[in-house]
């Protein structure tokens, strides 16, 4: 796998930064995740301290995903990209100062404003890929995507605890800060022509919401997944919640199961490349298909009592949803024009994250009530239905369309 990872980033020059930058904020930020649940539990010994600190994470994307998204379509996206990941370095390092108390007001306030950044930074780095590559390299593409995604889970699981750890907070926090200025740098030798957006007055009217959503929903299937990718996060949250619930409740594993289990589905990620990257046709059907798997696993972890299956069924799980994941994002990268892709993965952006942030906080309450195995059995069944009803939808809207033009052709003739 790893010779063929390395020849499509030889082929794709141009990809090859932003996967590198991509890895290198990814890390950083998950090392950053990880000192700053601890420090904020250790100062507090408040839960629900820890979990402001994550919510307030949420509020910029419901506000400004949108915008950032317009702006994709309308500014170069490498200077958003820059600018994003420069702007963010100064509260990325904001962390290092906090010592009591009553320094936590830096935390809500930075992580609110490192939200902000990748409100702006999120749509512009995912439109650009299909101006970047080869259309025949798109969905390779994608599913390195996943890799990269796998590789950031794996790092920051396995080695962002050790180095909190060994290391203390503070040096996570400068390393975080570190790699937001090492990915603008590695992303500021893009070539400028790349990131060229429509001028103004053609944008304006071309990419207008009511044009892209038009587009968007009758174009081959990219309706489903838009609705697909929108609603998902709902039981995204649930498995989110469960994961750390999982391995610290019901197989007693502490954090080092946590970190097992995150590791898991990086590995699940990585591998889905052998798979995903050789799919090409029947993108909607696969990606759906791979979604029922996802969420036939999930049932079958809320069943498990053994940390040895789980943490299997966690990489088989993650192998799935790295396959549906690059189809999905093939579709629309494939059926809406390039300046409206900004739009579309900003409102994208701005629904995945409030429904995952809902999601979160009540999962907790649902989990008290009911327990960890109903819930991960209903977030499982949540997956499996979910995609069965968009597949079925999928191939009716399609058959309906064959018939339709068929028939306008036995009337032309």
């Amino acid at each position: 796998m790893l010779k063929t990872v390395y020849a499509l980033l030889k082929e794709e020059k141009r990809y090859q930064k932003l996967f590198l930058a991509g890895i290198v904020n990814g890390i950083g930020d998950r090392f950053s995740q990880v000192a700053m649940l601890g420090l904020i539990l250790t100062m507090t010994g408040s839960g629900f301290a820890a979990g402001l600190a994550l919510a307030v994470r949420l509020i910029p994307f419901l506000l400004f995903g949108p915008l950032g998204g317009y702006l994709a379509d309308r500014l170069s996206k490498k200077k958003i990209l820059v600018t994003a990941d420069l702007s963010r370095v100064i509260f990325a390092v904001s962390f290092a100062f906090v010592h009591t108390k009553e320094d936590l007001w830096i935390i809500y306030t930075s992580s609110f404003m490192l939200a902000l950044g990748e409100c702006f930074y999120a749509p512009a780095r995912k439109s650009l890929i299909s101006l970047c590559v080869k259309k025949e390299n798109l969905v390779r593409v994608n599913s390195l995507e996943q890799v990269s995604l796998g590789f950031v889970l794996i790092i920051g699981a396995f080695f962002g605890g050790a180095v909190s750890y060994l290391l203390g907070a503070e040096m996570s926090f400068w390393l975080n800060g570190l790699s937001f200025f090492l990915a603008a740098g590695i992303l500021a030798f893009f070539p400028n022509d790349v990131f060229s957006s429509v001028p103004g007055e053609a944008a304006e009217k071309k990419g207008n919401w009511r044009a892209a959503g038009k587009i968007l929903f009758f174009s081959g299937g990219a309706g489903a997944v838009f609705l697909g990718e929108a609603l998902l996060p709902i039981f995204n949250g649930i498995d989110n919640v469960l994961i750390s619930v999982y391995a610290v409740e019901e197989f007693k594993l502490g954090d080092l199961g946590v970190g097992l289990f995150y590791g898991c589905l990086g590995i699940g990620l990585c591998i889905s490349f052998a798979v995903s990257g050789k799919v090409k046709k029947h993108f909607v059907p696969v990606g759906f298909t791979s979604l029922i798997a996802e969420g036939l696993l999930l049932i079958l972890l809320s069943f498990t009592a053994s940390p040895a299956a789980a943490a299997i069924l966690y990489v088989s799980l993650a192998f799935f949803s790295g396959v549906s994941n690059a189809c999905f994002d093939t579709v629309i990268m494939r059926s809406v024009p390039t300046e409206w892709q900004g739009k579309i993965f900003g409102v994208l952006l701005a629904l995945s994250n409030s429904l995952i942030g809902i999601s979160m906080l009540a999962a907790g309450g649902l989990i008290e009530a009911f327990g960890s195995r109903t819930m991960g059995f209903a977030g499982g069944m949540g997956f499996a239905a979910l995609g069965f009803l968009l597949l079925l939808s999928h191939v009716l809207i399609s058959n309906f369309a064959v018939k339709r033009k068929t028939k306008s052709l036995d009337k032309s003739l």
